[in-house]
């Protein structure tokens, strides 16, 4: 089987897909992507550069479709010229979230392709709105129906949808759930549940021990999408209940979601100018290595897990696979995983008092927790990996035997 793969950051979501494919020795995997994309050893990528585009006369609404059409045109020419020598794909795997799939269907109308369904925009009832503290611009509403245009025309060209979770697929409109298939792509379970280290020495040198009582917070960057600010604000009454908790921030200072902070450089510049705390307790550790990254949360005693209701972050099912005890936010997609009091604590996404709470009846009352632990550990196994490859490659065979 020859398996081509379209996605800007590649290998992004489709790592483990890609690492199976090459493992199987019967399917070789070609990919597109951007020449600032990762890439993945024993892989082709073809790149297209990505770069800021020329000033013009372009509506504001439609500046992020006409970038979407740059990078299509880019990938389609990357097409024609792969088509032009022969290669001809059995299956297109994509994300189609910047534009790059537009245009596929003009090289190859006949090859099954299929798009990562990640998100579906909403003016309500999702992210956009659900944050008093950052009210959205008047005109959202309407920039946002003009955005979902193009993943309209997504769904519409493509054979097959995968969404990662059930709340991610109820954003698509209801006439294409029955063309998106929930599986979640998976965590590296093996990695997860390794023996833990008895100690982890921080970028800042501090020595974290087995035993500490050790509270995480992760997210690819530190901002408000994913609750920091509320996290910040909750280490006051976490110091005051427990000062001797260790606490972890694991992150960088850049922008995934949202705007940076008006002013200022970043987030954590923000919020550690805002929020007053014993600094020797708090550990901003920045991006880690997967290795040392995972030795932290095997010391961890308690993760905390906050989000906009948006798409689910690995962090949280890597800290479960760890045996950590969970206090996430009350919010979708984590109630699809996190069930209140059997596999972890819900909280109130805008409380930090309740979390303060929360994470201190747990430092506090370990042994009672032990059960809950084990209960997320088992949650974690189903998403194992290589589930979600296997369903990958059902879906694969499927759409060839049609």
């Amino acid at each position: 089987m020859k398996l081509l793969i379209i996605h800007q950051n590649f290998p992004g979501q489709f790592r483990h897909v890609a690492v199976a494919a090459l493992a199987r020795g019967n399917v070789s995997v070609t990919a597109v992507g951007r020449n600032t994309a990762p890439g993945l050893s024993g892989v082709n990528i073809h790149r297209y550069p990505s770069g800021a585009r020329a000033p013009g006369s372009t509506h504001p609404y439609l500046r992020h479709f006409e970038d979407a059409i740059i990078d299509g045109q880019q990938v389609l020419a990357i097409l024609k010229v792969l088509k032009s020598g022969g290669y001809f794909p059995d299956v297109i795997l994509a994300h189609p979230g910047w534009g790059e799939t537009l245009f596929v269907k003009d090289v190859y109308p006949d090859i099954p392709l299929i798009h990562f369904c990640e998100y579906y925009y909403h003016s309500q009832g999702a992210d956009v709105g659900f944050d008093s503290e950052f009210p959205s611009a008047p005109a959202t509403s309407s920039r946002i129906r003009v955005l979902n245009s193009m993943h309209l025309s997504n769904l519409e060209q493509c054979d097959l949808g995968i969404a990662p979770t059930q709340w991610q697929r109820s954003l698509f409109p209801i006439p294409y759930h029955s063309k998106i298939k929930v599986i979640h792509e998976g965590i590296r379970l093996r990695e997860t549940s390794a023996v833990a280290d008895t100690h982890v020495q921080l970028p800042n040198g501090h020595r974290l021990t087995a035993g500490q009582p050790v509270v995480t917070y992760v997210a690819r960057n530190l901002e408000p999408y994913r609750g920091f600010h509320s996290f910040m604000r909750s280490i006051p009454y976490i110091q005051a209940i427990c000062p001797s908790a260790e606490i972890v921030i694991v992150g960088g200072d850049g922008v995934s979601y949202g705007k940076s902070p008006v002013g200022l450089k970043s987030w954590r510049a923000k919020l550690t100018a805002e929020v007053g705390f014993d600094t020797s307790k708090v550990h901003f550790t920045g991006r880690l290595p997967y290795e040392d990254y995972n030795a932290v949360l095997q010391l961890s005693k308690v993760h905390v897990y906050l989000t906009y209701p948006f798409i689910l972050s690995w962090s949280l099912l890597e800290a479960m696979a760890c045996g950590c005890l969970i206090v996430a936010s009350d919010t979708a997609p984590v109630k699809e995983v996190v069930v209140d009091g059997e596999n972890g604590l819900l909280v109130d996404f805008f409380d930090p008092e309740a979390i303060a709470s929360k994470v201190c009846s747990v430092l506090t009352r370990l042994g009672d927790f032990g059960l809950m632990a084990k209960s997320a550990k088992s949650t974690a196994q189903k998403f194992d990996a290589r589930e979600g490859v296997k369903a990958y490659f059902d879906i694969f065979e499927r759409l060839l035997t049609r």
